[in-house]
């Protein structure tokens, strides 16, 4: 089994897009990249203790490549958008990267180029340019229990209606020899 530690904008929609592919064994919602130990989804939506919504992807790469996963992540949002996805605005919904070691660091990097291509923007492009951020991972901290697959408990919920479900069908579509 493998982990990447991965944000882009809220933290219930990445987890609903990642259960929807096959290979993917679990993803745990929670905060990383900050300062403020054992946030609360309070705390960290005010964006003053430095972490980002993000969710621990572990998945087979037996099943799924690591370049998959990662090339669904920026499928899933839109990594031109600093500091926000849409709607949710703040460093707590920044599209960032938090490898656990150089190899990590290595694919992350790769991916990051690759997304320019799916995104049409040359990375060194002013316009249009990927904005997410590669940052060391420090300690994540779990999500409370409400927010753990958040989608499939709350289906009808406006949200999840109107932001979730159209970037879970754009994976499924992209990656339907994975779809579950």
């Amino acid at each position: 089994m493998e982990t990447f530690v991965l944000a882009g904008g809220c933290f219930w929609c990445l987890d609903a897009a990642y259960r929807a592919l096959r290979g993917v064994e679990e993803v745990v919602s929670g905060y990383t990249g900050g300062d403020t130990p054992n946030p609360t989804y309070e705390q960290v939506c005010t964006g003053a203790t430095g972490h980002a919504e993000a969710v621990k992807v572990t998945f087979d790469p037996e099943l799924i490549a690591p370049d998959v996963i990662l090339d669904a992540f920026f499928t899933m949002h839109d990594p031109r958008q600093l500091d926000h996805q849409g709607h949710d605005v703040g460093t707590q919904y920044r599209s960032a990267m938090f490898p656990a070691d150089d190899a990590q660091r290595e694919l992350f990097e790769r991916a990051r180029e690759r997304a320019s291509e799916l995104w049409d923007a040359p990375l060194g492009d002013v316009e249009g340019t990927i904005v997410t951020r590669i940052e060391p991972l420090g300690e994540f901290f779990e999500a409370e229990d409400h927010h753990q697959d958040f989608f499939a408990k709350n289906p009808t919920q406006g949200y999840c209606l109107a932001v979730a479900v159209p970037k879970v069908n754009k994976v499924r579509a992209r990656f339907a020899e994975y779809a579950a």
